[in-house]
């Protein structure tokens, strides 16, 4: 059985429009005129228990508002949701024992006090026993390598500290599903693999189901083998990112090191032409032509070093975004 199932999900707000100047302020306190915004439109899917799942769209797709429904912070307009067996806008404690939300621009631990203080708080809240507790604390902040930094006021953490800290917070009660929004946002990158390396052996310690979003694709491509893409609200893809790329990127990049540098102009023809840093030149090459491409650019060109691989993922579905369909 799924551990998360979404049926034709659906989210509409309404939004005040007010008119310029005076007359318009004045309308919109007497009568106030309203569009509706759809911002998730018939979204459906469903998530197996131990699934990573990548969750990607552009700013204001929908993904933070598909979360906060799934999650039971707002209410959906129309379809069904089950996270865990539970509706999730009913808040049952059960559920809320199950799950949790993790959003890397806002924080639960309180900002002058020391981080072992708040898990205390937490552990309370969940109803987790002290010594269970303090052997989960140990055991999460060894994964995270935080045993020295527990004492130290939140304030006086770094933010790569900080993080790790929230998601000990957010962990702490063993949650079954994880919904993380942006984890590594703002990170530096060492701090972003320390992340993603716990999030990983998090799931294979526990089993646990994790949907996630981020902006950075190697977020997606270290943890996800299946991605969900959502776009002005429509769900655009779901399957494995392997098929993605398969399926979406109709062309090989072609990346030559040239014995001498060489005018753009005298590079066309080969495909779609993409950076030029000096005597580094990228192409792009449809799959068909690639043999016959490769062919003329060895007989053609100076060539000291050519490889072939398939685009960057961000790219690929950078371009599946711009088209804004998959078919």
């Amino acid at each position: 059985m799924p551990l998360i199932s979404v049926k034709d999900l659906s989210k509409v707000y309404p939004v005040a429009i007010k008119e310029p100047g005076l007359a318009g302020t004045l309308l919109h306190f007497v009568r106030r005129k309203y569009s509706l915004v759809e911002a998730v439109q018939g979204v459906s899917f469903t998530i197996e228990p131990g699934e990573v799942v990548g969750f990607l769209g552009p700013n204001g797709a929908g993904k933070t508002t598909t979360l906060k429904m799934l999650t039971g912070l707002i209410h959906p307009s129309k379809g069904k949701v089950e996270v865990a067996g539970y509706i999730p806008f009913r808040r049952e404690r059960a559920f809320l024992q199950k799950t949790t939300l993790v959003m890397g621009q806002k924080q639960q631990l309180i900002w002058d006090l020391p981080a072992l203080d708040s898990l205390k708080i937490n552990a309370a809240v969940y109803g987790v026993p002290e010594a269970e507790a303090q052997r989960r604390i140990g055991e999460l902040a060894e994964m995270l390598t935080l045993q020295d930094k527990l004492n130290q006021p939140v304030r006086k953490l770094s933010l790569g500290e900080r993080m790790k800290a929230e998601l000990l917070a957010a962990l702490l009660h063993r949650p079954e599903v994880l919904f993380m929004d942006e984890p590594t946002l703002g990170l530096d990158v060492n701090a972003q693999v320390a992340v993603r390396e716990f999030l990983r052996e998090y799931n294979r310690l526990y089993g646990a189901t994790i949907l996630l979003t981020s902006h950075y694709m190697a977020d997606i491509t270290a943890l996800c083998q299946r991605v969900l893409l959502i776009y002005e609200g429509h769900l655009i893809y779901d399957g494995d990112l392997d098929g993605l790329l398969e399926r979406f990127a109709p062309y090989r990049e072609v990346k030559v090191e040239l014995a001498q540098a060489r005018p753009a102009a005298e590079l066309s023809g080969y495909g779609e032409l993409g950076e030029v840093e000096g005597q580094s030149v990228r192409f792009l090459v449809r799959r068909e032509d690639l043999t016959r491409t490769v062919a003329r650019i060895l007989a053609e060109l100076d060539v000291v070093d050519l490889a072939v691989a398939d685009p960057p993922v961000e790219e690929v579905i950078g371009r599946v975004f711009r088209a804004g369909a998959v078919a």
